[in-house]
């Protein structure tokens, strides 16, 4: 059966905008000095801390990230206020979410030689979506005029994989012929630039994957889908407490635990042998070896993360043409970083190679799917 489903398409979709790591830490350091100034009495009286400085050394070595794209850059390195002017739409324009999942798409439905009309479903799977309702998927679905039924998925940086998995698994029920997958990760939005462990990490894209039968199927790259497999465990490393729940419990809406912030460290310590064993097991399961995998698309969170979790399984370092890495120019764009780097390094494989797309991160969420060359 696992044969009979495949990826036959897949895009993605940049903002216009970039921001260096050098352009990052001047407005940092500029906004770190000023705060340290205007509080210079409380910290000296030891009531608050001083803001540590950084540099872009500091960033890529401790991420491997040296820029990464940005949806709107105004506002971002301002210190006066740390945050990018996104103006607010009406209710009756396209939300900023559904025009960077459709550009995506499209990109994905081009890949694919498919039209709206080839498309039963609309999944957009993300870390954040930008309202609670009405779906972005179904705002997605009728902007490209498809029939059908869409709906919008959370699962932190796994949200990508666990939306192909939903997609695999309705194909395989019959319940759609074919599926597209978007993930418009538009973060920017959610990132404490005041904090020098994790202002750098995140940047805005979206991706696109178009999951359909094998006999449907007419591109010129399709990847039999092989099987899917999934783990979750709960842990608060990773958090975001961003949520509606504040306007009951009367705190601060944007206050720095209601933004992205993890224990850094421990996620590092923990969620790799946690990676490098759901792998192990997943190839298993069609009696593979980590020696058959021809391309490792690993989440790209951290450039030191991917190192360690494949020289686990490899035994040795990974080369860059085994296992590429796409963060080093898009940051980490939540789900869509193992998705990118597919979409950027597959059209070399020939038929029969082996490949792995595995995403780790909040959750812990773990998700991956053992794809086949046609």
């Amino acid at each position: 059966m696992s044969h009979d489903i495949v990826i036959s398409g897949v895009g993605v979709w940049n903002p216009d905008y970039t921001i260096t790591n050098e352009e990052l830490v001047d407005s940092y350091n500029a906004y770190a000095d000023a705060f340290n100034q205007t509080n210079k009495a409380e910290i000296e009286r030891g009531e608050i801390e001083a803001k540590p400085y950084s540099s872009a050394d500091f960033i890529e070595k401790a991420s491997g990230i040296k820029q990464r794209f940005i949806y709107q850059k105004e506002g971002v390195l301002d210190i006066n206020r740390m945050r990018p002017v996104i103006a607010e739409r009406a209710e009756h324009e396209l939300s900023n979410q559904a025009e960077i999942a459709i550009a995506a798409a499209k990109k994905a439905l081009a890949a694919a030689n498919k039209s709206p009309a080839d498309i039963d479903a609309v999944i957009v799977s993300c870390a954040y979506t930008q309202r609670a309702y009405p779906a972005v998927a179904i705002e997605v679905q009728n902007e490209l005029g498809i029939e059908g039924f869409g709906f919008d998925m959370l699962v932190a940086c796994s949200a990508a994989t666990f939306g192909l998995h939903r997609a695999y698994e309705m194909v395989a029920a019959k319940t759609a012929r074919c599926v597209l997958v978007i993930n418009p990760e538009l973060v920017s939005p959610q990132i404490n630039y005041t904090d020098r462990d994790s202002h750098f990490i995140f940047g805005d894209v979206a991706t696109a994957t178009v999951v359909e039968q094998a006999k449907t199927a007419k591109s010129d790259h399709q990847y039999n889908i092989l099987g899917t497999k999934a783990l979750t465990r709960f842990s608060n490393n990773i958090r975001s407490n961003f949520s509606y729940m504040s306007r009951a419990n009367d705190v601060d809406p944007y206050g720095a635990d209601k933004l992205f912030h993890q224990a850094g460290r421990k996620v590092f310590k923990e969620v790799c042998p946690l990676a490098a064993a759901h792998i192990q097991s997943h190839l298993s399961e069609y009696n593979l070896t980590p020696e058959h995998v021809k391309r490792w698309y690993l989440h790209q969170a951290n450039i030191n993360m991917n190192t360690l979790i494949s020289k686990k399984l490899l035994g040795r370092d990974a080369t860059p043409e085994e296992a590429p890495i796409v963060l080093d120019q898009y940051a980490n764009t939540a789900s869509a970083g193992s998705i990118i780097a597919f979409a950027l390094n597959h059209e070399d494989l020939v038929e029969g190679d082996v490949g792995i797309i595995c995403s780790f991160g909040a959750g812990y969420s773990i998700g991956s799917l053992v794809i086949k060359k046609r």
